[in-house]
């Protein structure tokens, strides 16, 4: 049997089935990305819920696996040379599965990179603007008598959301097939238009393209599941 008990993170949450992937994630934007990832690729893990509520995320577990105690994180008892590998930050992690299962991600290194190069804007750019429209919109930050760093970013969002619309315009996926770059992206458009409430505010509606692939993704019966894990 495969023994994890080395790693800190398997004393808070205990490995039912130590063989299969072990991931540490709630079923945030980011933290779906990898469990989505997980369901597509039809590899075995184990789920294990990391709980705001009881900032689960600042434990000294989760952060010795998580150095930026963020979710979701992954542990591998399978990685490279067969030895255990713990991984954090989603895109990271996209990358590692799509590699470990060749899956998602094309072999052509022209279209490789292209397709890292639309995940790292959504890294870098959809996650954090985003992000940013739900606090001043919905959290803490509406409560500013001063609107404007809320038009800012929701002038952001609302440009980078044309970036993306221009680049489906013609193709099925961002990449013209499903990958990756569509399974840390399109999460993102979702939370932004339900969970953040932000689609009349960001005028959603101009974005024929993105509404398009995004009910085609969410169809996805690998989707639906991956938006429910951890339950």
């Amino acid at each position: 049997m495969t023994d994890l008990s080395a790693y800190p993170i398997t004393r808070k949450w205990p490995a039912r089935h130590p063989e299969r992937l072990q991931l540490y994630s709630l079923p945030t934007p980011n933290g779906v990305k990898v469990s989505i990832m997980l369901e597509e690729t039809g590899l075995a893990y184990e789920a294990h819920k990391v709980d705001f509520a009881t900032e689960d995320q600042l434990s000294a577990e989760f952060i010795s696996l998580s150095a930026n105690n963020k979710i979701p994180a992954i542990l591998d008892p399978h990685g490279p040379g067969g030895k255990p590998l713990g991984l954090f930050e989603s895109g990271a992690i996209l990358l590692y599965l799509a590699e470990k299962t060749g899956q998602l991600l094309p072999e052509d290194p022209a279209a490789r990179y292209e397709t890292i190069q639309w995940l790292m804007f959504q890294m870098g750019g959809i996650g954090p603007m985003f992000g940013q429209v739900g606090f001043f919109n919905k959290f803490a930050g509406k409560a500013y008598e001063d609107k404007r760093p809320l038009q800012r970013y929701v002038d952001e969002a609302r440009r980078l959301l044309g970036v993306l619309d221009r680049r489906l315009h013609g193709r099925d996926w961002i990449m013209g097939e499903y990958g990756i770059a569509d399974i840390a992206t399109l999460p993102w458009v979702r939370n932004l238009i339900g969970f953040y409430e932000a689609g009349d505010l960001v005028r959603i509606e101009e974005f024929v393209q993105v509404r398009r692939v995004l009910e085609a993704f969410l169809a996805r019966p690998a989707v639906q599941r991956g938006l429910l894990i951890p339950g």
